[in-house]
């Protein structure tokens, strides 16, 4: 069996061109057929979501607004980002030091687009299972629309100031030609982990257990009142029940995205050299995954997501008044 040996990127420029292992078939045509088949799953799923919640009226809630800016992020994942770690996987960079800045700026800014969308849901359900009586005042559709905005907003303005360097001379960290890569310097990269790592993941822990301990005990006081006759209070305990299981469902969204956010991060910032190639790869891959789960746990937990599939795949919404269609 023969060996994989290195191969020149562009033998035209021999002398700066890039090196990389040839690798066979087996090794890369299995790998890039799964990924390629997640990130064409991933973008159908959160299309369907962004579709879904834009356009039926019944869906413009505030929990909804920000599962919609979660997609956004989801679908640029499945759509930008994982295949151009396909391609750098099986091939150089062919496509300039420009578009190279501007695909690891991209990145930056819906990685932590990503998060942000997190804390802002961890937020949502703070509010809505802590303090159920003033959540239809606190948590309004246009304060969410802001805080979305806000959010991308600020994502956009700190990945700017993060790859400043990289924006304003593109490749200065590229070695050779074929290369793509993006360097920070410590301070910087201090900042980042602070800013979308430690303090995101820690509002993000402590709000959910504070959710988790007040709905176990408002669980509690529901089996407590089940035999409860009047109206008003049948009203608020299915308005309860219905907190606490988009709670429930949340939470298994949050747990999921920790799951697959921490190594990607805590790679990031492991010692060079310390990890392989491969490693590398895969927590990358894991947190792009995470992505094509998302949309999964919608259509697992909320029947509203299966309803809106349904009419959307039978191409109902063409109908006229399919916008006021009860989805809930």
């Amino acid at each position: 069996m023969m060996e994989n040996k290195d191969s020149i990127c562009f033998p035209e420029l021999f002398n700066s061109s890039c090196r990389r292992r040839a690798l066979h078939w087996s090794e890369t045509v299995p790998l890039n057929i799964l990924l390629c088949s997640i990130s064409a799953i991933t973008i159908a799923l959160n299309l369907l979501v962004i579709i879904s919640v834009s356009y039926f009226r019944q869906l413009h809630t505030p929990t909804n607004i920000l599962l919609l800016s979660l997609a956004v992020s989801d679908f640029l994942v499945g759509f930008l980002l994982l295949p151009g770690e396909i391609f750098l996987g099986i091939a150089c960079w062919a496509f300039g030091n420009l578009l190279c800045s501007l695909f690891n700026y991209v990145s930056f800014i819906i990685t932590s687009a990503s998060v942000g969308n997190m804390v802002l849901i961890s937020v949502d359900r703070y509010v809505a299972i802590c303090y159920p009586l003033h959540y239809s005042t606190r948590i309004t559709v246009t304060r969410v629309k802001r805080s979305v905005c806000l959010c991308w907003l600020c994502c956009v303005l700190y990945s700017s100031a993060l790859l400043k360097d990289e924006l304003i001379q593109p490749g200065g960290h590229n070695s050779c030609y074929g290369e793509c890569v993006f360097v920070i310097n410590f301070i910087a990269g201090t900042v980042d982990l602070l800013l979308t790592f430690i303090v995101p993941i820690s509002v993000i822990v402590v709000l959910y257990m504070r959710v988790f301990v007040v709905a176990v005990s408002q669980a509690r006081a529901m089996r407590s009142h089940v035999t409860a006759v009047t109206l008003q209070l049948s009203v608020n305990l299915t308005t309860k029940k219905s907190e606490l299981k988009a709670g429930r469902t949340l939470g298994v969204l949050i747990v999921v995205f920790l799951m697959c956010f921490c190594p990607y991060y805590c790679a990031s910032f492991a010692v060079e050299d310390s990890l392989s190639e491969s490693s590398t790869s895969l927590v990358r891959y894991l947190f792009y995954f995470n992505s094509c789960l998302n949309p999964v746990i919608y259509a697992l937990f909320y029947p509203w997501f299966r309803k809106a599939i349904k009419h959307i795949v039978m191409l109902q919404i063409f109908h006229t008044g399919s916008r006021e269609a009860n989805i809930l």
